[in-house]
């Protein structure tokens, strides 16, 4: 019967399109992925690392044959159900034949199969036991050299000459020049081994050979060389690697998305494991040496790092001339433009030291483990005192531990985990993910941090952005009556039992999205989402009284209308509306954009572009708005005031093993005679700005 069923799903499959099964993973598809899991973007948020951690999954497919509920599940595309379904019919049939098989799953469509596509494999042949030969390494599926330069070519000022300030000295500018360098260097046999080089330098930096600053041509260096399943030892990392087990609460590096349009598969964070580093964000991943061993049903990770991280530096005199030093914040930025950006790199040094054990079930159904880190900087940490930060963190070590565990019941997924740190605040997260029915799934996650729980690299679910002070419940629903339409919503009530930055009161706030998508046909997509978020915020200071600090109560409303239709695989077209009302104190601002795009293929091209006009009243009513960039660059820029965006982005495919990309954006505002403040400001309402990228295929 199975040969049967595998000949019909292939000649309909066929007619389709999709892939054989040798072919190349079928190209992924960034901006859709983006629109349907990633949250509006309302703070500055490293989109580069989450799409890094994508990319990882990208370049490291799962083989069907052997994937479990909980691999399926960290993809963020499989409903409960349809993850039951297939290991249902995988334990029914045995394994896959093809590719094309994937359509005879009930509960999967087309749809379904489209998108899971670029992260799958059917009959791995990639394991190897056997340490790389340098003949293997050589002959690597994924080897690559990337180069890209970006530009933005009106000069700012930190780039200008410097004036002459009142008591002679010359004022603070920019070390470097304007040019935005990266180069990417990378090997990879995906399940067998995996090396790569990345080399950053930004505007303003300077190209130079300084050991004392580490600096080193380029400011930013991250190198890893990773196996995979040799034996026993299912992945061995050395040089720059992340970690994610459980809900996140101590190792929570990596993918994970949060609040978006998809409202029941990105609730749950998932154990992917010791996955190399490859971004350019500079803090966030271990340095140093980490493994994974299995034994029977039972995995053991271990990890050792030691890291220069970058930090405000301030010295102590006492009484006896001696000279001591301790560390007033951490430097997230990553930038060493100026003397005294220069003076903050690598002022510190972080050492970790941590593992992670997990048992599994024969039958995969439950999984229960434990992690444990332990971290030590160079100096103490004591950040400057203020109203809201009396339970941070301070001091020169800090110790966190947690136990969780995951349970797959038939169509239902139970995960939790709980957590505590060496001051003995606790962290914890409960949830579900369940589909009632064919048409119908829900997901609910409950999580609370205590006020003063610590975790260095946690990234739990939360409203904020660490799991640190906050309560609160989400529920989602996604309902699908038929193959055209499907509606999300989901409603997420939060509370801050302490102070917070700009909130100097414990508060509560509330937060619900809802979006209603038609698809008539594979030409036409049309949706429409409305979110709304209640959040409190400190009173303006004329506002105060002087014997206590007032809240407002800030509401903030967008809205999105998105029309994209494709008629043929050659060309596409997307219309897209935003609008926004932000009401604090009784005063009321707007704002609004207008998008067109249109793409196409023309043998080895591929050209896209955009306009856009914005108009908004204040920053609080900013429009973020996804923009397609070169091959695994991320571009989602905020506009405010008044306004038109365009850009042309161009790819063209010299031959198998070079391929070129060119993009050219121009922003123009009507109400500016300036952009931006400080050293990055420019003079004028123009901005423009240029990206090349080349990349080099060594085995075509």
């Amino acid at each position: 019967m199975k040969p049967i069923i595998v000949s019909g799903v292939g000649l309909f499959l066929t007619s389709f399109g999709l892939l054989a099964q040798q072919a190349p993973p079928r190209e992924l598809d960034i901006e859709a992925f983006v629109e349907e899991r990633f949250a509006m973007q309302e703070e500055d948020v490293p989109y580069e690392d989450l799409y890094e951690s994508l990319l990882q999954l990208y370049f490291q497919p799962l083989d069907l044959q052997v994937a479990t509920s909980s691999a399926l599940q960290s993809l963020y595309i499989l409903s409960p159900i349809q993850i039951q379904s297939f290991i249902n019919y995988r334990n029914q049939f045995g394994k896959f034949a093809s590719i094309y098989e994937l359509q005879a799953i009930p509960e999967w469509t087309l749809e379904t199969i489209q998108n899971i596509l670029p992260f799958v494999v059917i009959n791995s042949s990639n394991t190897n036991d056997a340490l790389p030969s340098l003949k293997r390494i050589k002959k690597a599926e994924n080897a690559y050299l990337l180069f890209r330069h970006r530009k933005v070519w009106q000069t700012r000022k930190g780039f200008s000459p410097p004036d002459t300030l009142s008591n002679g000295d010359l004022s603070n500018r920019y070390l470097g020049d304007p040019n935005d360098l990266y180069l990417r260097f990378r090997l990879q046999q995906p399940a067998d081994f995996s090396l790569g080089l990345t080399l950053d330098k930004d505007s303003g930096e300077k190209f130079t050979w300084d050991p004392k600053s580490k600096r080193y041509g380029f400011n930013y260096l991250s190198f890893h060389y990773t196996l995979y399943n040799k034996g026993k030892l299912k992945a061995l990392s050395l040089g720059d690697y992340q970690l994610q087990f459980g809900q996140g609460l101590v190792f929570g590096s990596g993918f994970s998305v949060g609040k978006g349009a998809e409202t029941i598969t990105t609730v749950k964070r998932s154990s992917t494991g010791l996955r190399p580093y490859t971004s350019v964000m500079e803090a966030g991943f271990f340095r140093g040496l980490a493994g994974t061993y299995s034994i029977g049903n039972i995995e053991v990770t271990g990890m050792l790092s030691r890291s220069s991280r970058d930090a405000n530096l301030q010295l102590i005199q006492d009484s006896l001339a001696n000279e001591s030093s301790y560390l007033s914040s951490l430097v997230l930025s990553g930038l060493h433009r100026t003397e005294s950006e220069v003076q903050k790199k690598a002022q510190a040094t972080e050492h970790n030291a941590g593992f992670n054990i997990n048992y599994q079930l024969p039958n995969k159904a439950l999984r229960l483990g434990a992690n444990a880190l332990y971290s030590q900087y160079s100096q103490a940490l004591i950040p400057l005192e203020r109203i809201y930060n009396q339970f941070e963190f301070r001091g020169k070590t800090n110790f966190t531990t947690s136990l969780y565990f995951t349970y797959n019941f038939r169509n239902h997924y139970l995960f939790g985990e709980t957590a505590v740190s060496k001051s003995g605040g606790l962290g914890h997260v409960a949830g579900i993910m369940s589909s009632l029915n064919s048409k119908l799934d829900f997901s609910m996650i409950w999580r609370k941090y205590d006020r003063e729980f610590h975790s260095f690299y946690g990234n739990a679910f939360s409203e904020g952005s660490r799991p640190i002070n906050e309560e609160g419940v989400y529920l989602g629903l996604h309902f699908k009556p038929n193959r055209k339409i499907s509606w999300s919503v989901y409603y997420d009530y939060f509370s801050f039992p302490w102070l917070r930055f700009r909130m100097y009161a414990p508060s509560t706030g509330y937060e619900w999205l809802s979006r209603i998508k038609y698809q008539p046909n594979k030409q036409m997509i049309l949706f429409f989402q409305f979110r709304e978020e209640i959040k409190s915020r400190n009173v303006i200071s004329e506002n105060q009284t002087s014997s206590q600090y007032l809240l407002a109560r800030g509401k903030r409303q967008n809205m999105v209308w998105n029309l994209t239709y494709q008629p043929s695989r050659w060309w596409q077209v997307k219309t897209r509306v935003q609008q926004s009302f932000y009401l604090i104190d009784r005063q009321k601002s707007k704002g609004f954009s207008i998008s067109q795009d249109i793409s196409t293929e023309m043998g080895p091209w591929r050209l896209s572009g955009r306009v856009a006009l914005f108009d908004t009243e204040d920053y609080e009513n900013r429009q973020y708005l996804y923009e397609k960039n070169v091959l695994w660059a991320f571009s989602i820029p905020n506009f405010y005031n008044q306004g038109m965006r365009v850009y042309f982005l161009a790819q063209y495919k010299l031959n198998k093993r070079l391929t070129f990309w060119g993009r050219w954006a121009k922003t123009t505002y009507t109400n500016r005679e300036s952009i931006g403040s400080g050293l990055q400001e420019i003079k004028g309402n123009e901005l423009t700005e240029t990206t090349f990228q080349l990349r080099y295929l060594f085995n075509r």
